[in-house]
């Protein structure tokens, strides 16, 4: 390895290393702080999956509040060890300085024994942790950096999500048109034939097409297409298979579910199957947009251009934001049309390893427990049922044991039967699935050693697939039958319709969440307090939703019966 060679790679391993910052003007305890973390391999093994593994921490120390601000405004840190009393700045101005200099680097304040109330304060004005001089140790000082450090990087990564988000939904005037399609398309037929419709009509493209997988088979059929050519999809073949016919950007999107890219049909070794038909009709790149929502591949939008790498930079960006957006309306569609719907299909599962101490309730007392209503508030679960054949306290007890609960509220009182509420803080990816697929989780019965769940899915929707992908959520999930049967209307004025078209979700989360919870029986299950503090939400913003909803509610009936004669 020569000098020059040398140089770069230790360039690049303090690159890659931990640096830190310690702002301490007592030397002491500054050669203490830098003996321990020189001897220390655990922080940089805890760094393993940052690719820092075997880089040793450099640390910079400096006396003064105005040296440590320089070198923060110079050199990369990736944590600051803050002594608050220095000869130039004392107390919490001292962090808030160094904070006003680097406000995304965390800082773990240093304090004395005395001034542990002020390392408090200290993290209630930004300071990610404090540790007291004399009872520092290598290991804490290693996992307080550690945490301090992967603290910082995830709200990094939290605004950079958000930044993320607001940019995609502000889509540009480039997919504005193929936008409305999807808005005001009415079945999904009719949405895939205006997309593809769209972007042919479109100076930058020549032809598209949306394809998907037919069951049992791993070719490509087109479902529908636009453009002057096509006849193209007369003359090839595209599959999501492991043939030579599946390595293009169609099959490769379908499998990585990611926009797949041809920048130039001439040189791409991967479209050699399809290079000299494309190349007669001119097509010079295509793009493979996935058409997908959560766990559910709804097919692939292929589109093609005449000019060479048409597709970097925004342009993907958009057709990537496309493909989300066709997806979610195609789940939006179906789900619409299952309110419209009579048929209604009934899928049975078991599922073991699940609520452990309710089921081993239900088989050492004979104890039946019933989930009647499940009701979704952000990222939170609400369950209402009863419970027959166990006291509260023993009912109690055993959902302290079940991590998945976080509280129960009992609604009813009763020695051995009772109705209840309970919260599931984590949403969970198998009823997401079955959601996302226009389903919904009708009931949920813990009894005899078992627990079992029924899923409520519109006819006509694909029930192979929704097995498997409840299977794949889940281990120890086990399908026990299927049958279908004709819903009819129960409500003829519309109750239903209003839930679903007048309210908004908020509205409706409310009114469902008071009703389940007992706001309106005599005497009150619930509270409106208490409802609002499970909705997180106000007490006079729940009295709001709840007003709004039942006036949204009786002029719906009302008018309806006016322009009735009734």
């Amino acid at each position: 390895m020569n000098r020059q060679t040398a140089t770069d790679a230790n360039e690049a391993a303090a690159d890659r290393a931990i640096h830190v910052l310690l702002i301490e003007d007592n030397p002491g305890d500054a050669r203490l702080i830098r003996e321990m973390l020189r001897d220390s391999e655990e922080l940089t093994q805890r760094f393993d999956l940052d690719e820092r593994a075997g880089d040793r921490p450099t640390i910079t120390c400096e006396s003064r509040l105005e040296d440590g601000l320089e070198t923060l405004e110079t050199t990369r840190i990736d944590v600051v060890l803050l002594d608050l009393n220095l000869p130039d700045s004392h107390g919490l101005e001292t962090l808030e300085a160094v904070h006003e200099t680097a406000e995304s680097v965390p800082i773990v304040v240093l304090t004395g024994v005395r001034d542990q109330e002020i390392g408090v304060r200290a993290i209630q004005r930004g300071a990610q942790d404090f540790l007291v001089k004399d009872e520092v140790t290598t290991p804490l000082l290693v996992r307080t950096i550690y945490h301090a450090i992967e603290r910082a990087r995830q709200r990094r990564e939290r605004r950079r999500r958000r930044r993320q988000m607001e940019s995609l939904n502000r889509l540009n005037r480039i997919a504005h048109d193929t936008t409305h399609a999807v808005i005001t398309s009415d079945t999904r037929r009719e949405l895939e034939q205006q997309v593809c419709d769209r972007l042919a009509d479109s100076d930058a493209y020549q032809f598209a097409w949306i394809g998907g997988l037919n069951p049992g088979s791993d070719e490509v059929t087109p479902r529908s297409k636009a453009g002057s050519d096509e006849e193209y999809l007369e003359r090839i073949t595209v599959t999501a298979g492991d043939d030579e016919f599946a390595q293009g950007p169609g099959g490769s999107a379908l499998r990585s579910q990611e926009v797949q890219i041809t920048a130039d049909v001439r040189t791409d070794p991967d479209f050699k199957p399809w290079r000299e038909v494309a190349l007669e009709y001119g097509y010079r790149s295509v793009a493979s947009v996935p058409i997908s929502h959560e766990e559910l591949v709804y097919g692939v939008l292929i589109v093609y251009s005449t000019t060479v790498n048409a597709f970097s930079g925004p342009e993907r960006d958009v057709l990537s934001r496309l493909g989300d957006v066709i997806g979610h309306a195609i789940t939006a569609i179906e789900r619409r049309e299952a309110l419209v719907s009579d048929a209604v299909v009934e899928l049975e599962f078991q599922i073991d390893d699940l609520a452990d101490p309710l089921v081993d309730l239900s088989t050492e007392a004979s104890v039946t427990v019933r989930f009647d209503r499940l009701i979704w508030e952000g990222e939170t679960l609400l369950a209402y049922g009863s419970a027959d054949g166990v006291s509260q306290d023993t009912f109690e007890d055993a959902i302290d044991r079940t991590t998945r609960f976080e509280d129960v509220r009992f609604l009813t009182k009763g020695d051995d039967q009772f109705q209840f509420e309970l919260v599931a803080p984590i949403v969970d990816s198998l009823f997401e699935t079955i959601a996302t697929h226009g389903g919904r989780v009708s009931s949920v019965t813990i009894d005899d050693g078992e627990f079992r769940f029924v899923v409520q899915l519109p006819q006509g929707r694909d029930t192979r697939r929704i097995v498997e992908l409840v299977r794949d959520s889940h281990e120890g999930i086990s399908y026990l039958s299927q049958r279908s049967y004709d819903q009819r209307e129960t409500d003829e004025l519309g109750a239903q319709s209003v839930l679903e078209e007048k309210l908004t979700d908020k509205q409706r989360v409310a009114l469902e969440t008071a009703y389940a919870a007992g706001y309106f029986d005599w005497p009150r299950g619930s509270t409106g307090e208490e409802i609002a503090e499970r909705l997180d939400i106000s007490p006079a913003t729940l009295n709001q939703h709840l007003r709004t909803a039942e006036r949204k509610f009786f002029e719906s009936m009302f008018e309806s019966s006016r322009e009735d004669g009734s």
